[in-house]
């Protein structure tokens, strides 16, 4: 009798709990909220943002529908998306943007605003994220790819100890064109 590999993190894990605060020094992760419409509308006007995260400027609506979406794929157990904070202000995103449990697998993703940006905050971020994806949710490994034309986030990636893995060759299109993208994993 053919007995299936179990999930490698149980469904439910997840859903079945509040999404919680992460705290790293003086930051604060939290969960998005209705009331961070205007910083995410504010995000999407910085053209760096715009271009490596394949969105152009939104509107009050269209803003308010992707904190919706970030939410809801908490509940739904394929994403987890923080805001990152000083504890007051918004400087940025950190998410897991894709989840598998049953896998073990994460893909991680994050952008800062212009004013936090070579403070180290999303180092800082990425480095609570993984923490709370291998230490308390259970996955296996997390995955971080980038554009090969954005040396800042391969900046991210080396620091935070993912290990350069390869090339994925024309595989993304951002507005500009294919992008080759550089992925880095790190595994618990």
């Amino acid at each position: 009798m053919h007995t299936p590999i179990p999930p490698v993190v149980a469904h439910g894990a997840m859903r079945d709990t509040e999404q919680p605060d992460l705290r790293t020094g003086e930051l604060v992760l939290r969960p998005w909220q209705a009331g961070d419409v205007a910083v995410v509308r504010e995000a999407f006007t910085d053209p760096a943002i715009q271009l490596w995260n394949l969105e152009g400027a939104l509107g009050e609506d269209q803003a308010a529908r992707l904190i919706a979406v970030w939410q809801a794929r908490w509940r739904l157990e394929t994403g987890a998306s923080w805001a990152v904070t000083d504890g007051r202000a918004v400087l940025g995103r950190v998410a897991l943007r894709t989840i598998d449990l049953a896998l073990g697998l994460g893909e991680v993703a994050y952008w800062t605003l212009p004013a936090a940006r070579g403070r180290g905050v999303t180092v800082r971020a990425v480095t609570e994220l993984a923490r709370w994806a291998f230490d308390d949710l259970g996955l296996h490994r997390l995955e971080l790819r980038h554009s090969m034309a954005n040396p800042a986030s391969c900046r991210v990636a080396v620091r935070t100890g993912f290990t350069a893995e390869g090339v994925l060759r024309s595989s993304l299109r951002h507005a500009d064109g294919w992008h080759d993208m550089h992925i880095h994993g790190l595994v618990r």
